[in-house]
């Protein structure tokens, strides 16, 4: 059974840093796509950065220039650099794994921004 934890998550300051680690579990053939998504209290989720198989990189434009999302595949996990962040970039943030056969979710890990 696959399994995806993210970690990393925080309260931090404006201008400050933090990085996101999801590590996966369990066996994940055929991946298409993996990614971040974040959802703020009363809005929908929205992706944050996408990282394809070949290695394309795709961020939202609240986020371009200031995170980047990369992966370790020997430590099965993905990870998302967050810089210069903002109030605006609190929510919970999900990683996701799109493959041939199914979709997995993380449990989701809380960023907190203060100014």
């Amino acid at each position: 059974q696959v399994q995806l934890v993210e970690s990393g998550g925080g309260l931090v300051q404006a201008g400050g840093s933090l990085r996101l680690s999801c590590a996966a579990s369990g066996s994940i053939s055929s991946i298409i796509v993996m990614g971040w998504y974040r959802q703020a209290p009363g809005k929908q989720r929205e992706l944050v950065a996408h990282i394809f198989s070949g290695g394309r990189t795709n961020y939202a434009d609240s986020v371009k220039g200031r995170f980047t999302v990369f992966r370790n595949n020997a430590k099965n996990t993905m990870y998302l650099q967050m810089d210069s962040l903002k109030p605006e970039d609190t929510a919970d943030y999900y990683c996701n794994v799109d493959s041939a056969r199914e979709t997995y979710w993380g449990q989701g890990t809380q960023v907190t921004v203060s100014s």
